[in-house]
């Protein structure tokens, strides 16, 4: 029996659909080759936006259309946040939330001795589910820590991922130290809000990742951040690992502090800005990334120039635009709504300012030495790979082996891309 997975959403996601993986082929099947129709298709899904959504049941559809014979399964985050909906309207054969995904193999045992429509969606458990590292990319993403216990008025995670559950500090030098012994050199730590790390365990984020930094891994990278648990202990920490990225992704979601006080975010620009300041001065190469959530409800004129501004004035080296989506079940739901068409027109402003400022940080590493680790070759002209502090860079000419940590000189710049010359 051939097996696929179509993971949508985050890195824990990924995390997730990794553990999936392996529990399916320890019982027996295999994954489907490449443009190969597969006996079960799977859809680790997101909720996070209407959009997700829709695509998780287009790609159910389609399974179903190319192969009216493979079971198809819905599981993850939109059938816990939408269990109704995902048991009417999705289409799939067997329908599960987080909290039985990884029941996985004994649920589709049951059905195949008896093809009957499953759906098993149960409320969070307070347990730490622990899953394999997703190890397909070059760099191994690490799930350290589930669930979250803020409630920001547009988010339906809380209710998709549970409460704050972090990996003891055992598990997770385990996880790391297997992952560099197979050969990987960088690793992200990931969360829904990594952050919050051992709230649960009487631990902080820095001792998850000295914990990592024990496995010897040449890099160890964290993924999103929220500002307000970036403390002044927590950078201290971080400074003591030589193995730590100089990369800070940090949700920001609006430059209007009025605007962060509707969605719920537990600061203000100005201590955004605090924070920002305090990062560049403990590591002053390091570079930072963010989110933007464009047309929350009510959000005005003024307020959505205050947030560019402010991009402007942090300098980010990369935004992720993402235009607000009502999600049932949150307080913003039920917030007067700004009209699509104003709305996309300023996803359109606020992306051309992001590409701008993209390059501007692009054109300040010229010149620079940096190490780049090697990803998988996409070319036969070049290798690509990524800087420690998250600058994508192109080396033209011989292609270098994939997992390599190589030096090179930034030479230049396009729109997307540095290029390096290898020292």
């Amino acid at each position: 029996m051939t097996f696929r997975i179509l993971t949508l959403g985050c890195k824990l996601n990924c995390c997730d659909s990794a553990a999936i993986e392996k529990a399916l082929i320890s019982d027996g099947y295999s994954k489907a080759d490449e443009g190969e129709s597969a006996d079960v298709f799977i859809v680790n899904s997101c909720a996070v936006t209407a959009t997700a959504v829709a695509k998780s049941r287009h790609a159910l559809s389609k399974a179903k259309r190319d192969n009216a014979q493979c079971v198809t399964v819905l599981c993850g985050c939109f059938p816990q946040s939408y269990p109704e909906e995902a048991g009417l309207k999705s289409g799939a054969d067997i329908v599960l939330g987080n909290s039985n995904k990884a029941a996985l193999p004994d649920i589709l045992r049951d059905y195949f001795n008896r093809p009957v429509r499953t759906i098993k969606v149960e409320p969070m458990t307070t347990d730490y589910s622990e899953c394999a590292p997703d190890e397909d990319r070059t760099r191994a993403f690490i799930k350290a820590q589930d669930g979250c216990n803020r409630f920001c008025t547009y988010c339906i995670i809380p209710k998709a991922r549970g409460r704050v559950r972090s990996l003891p500090l055992d598990k997770l030098e385990e996880q790391c130290r297997a992952c560099v012994e197979s050969g990987h050199k960088e690793l992200v730590l990931t969360g829904i809000n990594l952050g919050c790390y051992g709230q649960d365990l009487g631990l902080s984020l820095s001792d998850a990742v000295k914990a990592a930094a024990k496995s010897g891994a040449a890099r160890i990278r964290l993924s999103s951040l929220e500002p307000e648990l970036v403390t002044d202990e927590l950078i201290g920490g971080l400074q003591s690992v030589p193995a730590l990225c100089p990369h800070f992704h940090l949700s920001l979601q609006s430059g209007s502090t009025a605007v962060l006080k509707r969605m719920a975010r537990m600061y203000t620009a100005e201590q955004y800005r605090e924070v920002v300041g305090r990062l560049r001065e403990a590591f002053p190469e390091c570079s930072i990334t963010t989110d933007i959530i464009v047309g929350f409800p009510e959000e005005t004129d003024e307020e959505f120039a205050e947030t560019v501004e402010f991009a402007r004035e942090i300098g980010f080296a990369k935004i992720h635009v993402f235009p607000y989506s009502r999600r049932e079940g949150t307080v913003a739901a039920e917030m007067p709504q700004i009209h699509p068409r104003i709305r996309s027109a300023r996803v359109d402003v606020l992306t051309e300012v992001g590409k701008e400022l993209e390059l501007q940080f692009f054109k300040s590493q010229v010149g620079k030495t940096r190490s780049v680790l090697i990803e998988k070759p996409q070319s036969e002209e070049y290798s690509h790979g990524f800087t420690e502090n998250y600058l994508p860079v192109r080396i033209y000419g011989k292609p270098l082996p994939r997992h390599s940590l190589v030096n090179v000189i930034i030479t230049g710049y396009r729109e997307g891309y540095c290029t390096g010359r290898v020292i």
